[in-house]
């Protein structure tokens, strides 16, 4: 028997579980090529990340923001993983302090002199359905090295003190087009792009 044939209507739009229009405009940077139209979410729609890995938090974002919405929605939730320190700081590296700059000083002042300096970014990004339902959810890691000292002025948050050995830089001291070729955000969209323009409502 032959199947159904149904129009498949393209996705024009996505709801970015985020406040920060820097954020937007640098998940916009990865889903340029296919025609998206991103906006943030209500500013009075604040969702509590209480998720105890990088992929409930993303899809909890999603979920939560779409469902709200009545649109399709994307979040992310990313964080660094110190290997020394147990994978803290984890899902809570953006509450390790009040600014990049206190976030840092901790990070470095907890490790000392620990001969140990190896760390990975991690990153999650998920899609989820106006219903709710997740429709897709990928992964991105970067490993690599926490310095004694910040290095470079690029960036933001923790940047400066992760560096890959392969590139000898840091995040903060690389391009705009090198970040997003190694970093954890980049290659969490790197696998989520095949399905994300197969994606129809």
């Amino acid at each position: 028997m032959p199947k159904a044939q149904f129009p498949l209507l393209k996705m024009t739009k996505l709801v970015v579980a985020t406040g920060n229009p820097g954020k937007l405009r640098e998940m916009q940077t990865y889903l340029v090529d296919l025609g998206w139209e991103l906006q943030l979410k209500p500013p009075e729609l604040d969702i509590e990340e209480t998720g105890e890995t990088f992929s409930a938090n993303a899809c909890l974002k999603a979920s939560e923001v779409a469902k709200a919405t009545g649109e399709w929605a994307i979040a992310d939730d990313s964080g660094l993983q110190v290997d020394a320190l147990g994978g803290a700081p984890g899902i809570y590296s953006a509450r390790y302090g009040k600014t990049d700059a206190q976030r840092i000083e901790r990070l470095l002042r907890e490790l000392g002199n620990e001969p140990n300096r190896g760390a990975q970014f991690v990153c999650v990004v998920a899609i989820s359905r106006p219903d709710g339902a997740i429709a897709i959810f990928e992964t991105g890691i970067c490993r690599g090295e926490i310095l004694h000292s910040p290095c470079g002025t690029g960036g933001f948050g923790y940047d400066p003190v992760f560096y890959l050995p392969e590139q000898q830089l840091t995040f903060a001291e690389m391009t705009v087009e090198m970040k997003r070729r190694y970093s954890h955000r980049g290659k969490a969209f790197e696998a989520l792009l095949p399905h994300l323009g197969k994606l129809t409502f």
